[in-house]
């Protein structure tokens, strides 16, 4: 056998592993502390975005009850409670988050059509509101960074945190993103947004469980 078809073959196995380990980290960070049944189920706010072309479902438990984490979720957004993530990082943007680590009551007001801000120049859109149970956001993001609903939008999003009752007086937080795109080429865009999307959500959920359960 020859040193180059030997060697063509060994690069064939490390791009053969290469993917395949693509394709299992994806999978684990658009599913991550999701059960089956969570990802495959529907969930409120899939009705404002159908034939959704990335999908992420990620989930956490909260020992403790919906009606103690809702407050939580009430009072999120920039110039409110925060996100509850990595502030440090998001503020190196220019975010000016700073999460809340107590319930603000003059904060817990949140309604259909509200401005959610992720920056101070940038927020989406309240779109469903049902107290301690379901907040979804909705909107897109135009080439130029800024959140829209208008038609110069790549992509429309929304941006679901359901709150499931679970056993033991235990609450199971999920939080799914929707996406679909207007533009072939908008793919190239969105995956990196899912990657980093990613880490954050992970800390958003684990800051929100540490924040109820305290």
């Amino acid at each position: 056998m020859s040193i180059a078809r030997t060697g063509g073959r060994a690069l064939v196995a490390i791009a053969g592993a290469v993917a395949l380990y693509a394709a299992v980290a994806r999978r684990h960070q658009l599913t991550w502390g999701s059960t089956p049944a969570e990802v495959a189920a529907t969930l409120p706010g899939d009705e404002l975005l159908e034939s959704a072309d990335l999908v992420a479902t990620r989930s956490i438990t909260v020992r403790a009850a919906a009606s103690e984490v809702w407050p939580w979720l009430a009072q999120m957004g920039q110039g409110r409670g925060g996100l509850y993530s990595y502030d440090r990082v998001e503020n190196l943007v220019g975010c000016d988050i700073r999460s809340a680590d107590r319930v603000v009551p003059e904060w817990q007001s949140v309604a259909v059509g509200d401005p959610f801000r992720i920056h101070p120049e940038v927020a989406l859109r309240v779109a469903r509101v049902e107290p301690g149970e379901v907040l979804v956001v909705e909107g897109g993001v135009s080439p130029t960074g800024q959140a829209t609903t208008g038609p110069e939008a790549p992509y429309d999003f929304t941006w679901a945190f359901v709150l499931v009752p679970a056993r033991g007086d235990t609450t199971r937080l999920i939080i799914r993103e929707r996406y679909r795109y207007r533009a072939p080429w908008v793919w190239l865009m969105v995956e990196p947004v899912a990657a980093v999307s990613f880490v954050m959500t992970e800390r958003m959920l684990r800051g929100i469980r540490d924040r109820a359960e305290r």
